[in-house]
């Protein structure tokens, strides 16, 4: 745990669990969410055959980013998540939307 701890800046073992379960609760929910979001937008296997897996991944990813902020302040770690999600936007290009 040592590695995460520190290339995250974490100190405690409690915020470092902490972390590990906001990671854990945003990706089941975020996939539990995807399946009636899917069908709310008539996003449906048999109508898109293969092509319906990546479709969903890409619903899934913007529900990801959203979910892993609000999650992380219900458990009281919205610095870490807000500084870890704008990291991760600016190293896929899209620093653009976050002022310096």
């Amino acid at each position: 745990m040592e590695p995460f701890k520190k290339r995250w800046g974490i100190t405690s073992n409690y915020q470092l669990t902490i972390i590990f379960i906001v990671f854990a609760l945003t990706g089941s929910i975020s996939a539990w969410l995807s399946k009636p979001i899917c069908f709310w937008l008539g996003i449906v296997k048999e109508d898109l055959d293969f092509w319906f897996t990546p479709v969903r991944l890409l619903l899934i990813f913007p529900l990801y980013q959203v979910l892993l902020v609000l999650i992380g302040f219900l458990f009281r770690q919205h610095k870490f998540f807000w500084t870890f999600e704008k990291k991760m936007l600016k190293s896929m290009g899209f620093g653009f939307l976050f002022k310096e």
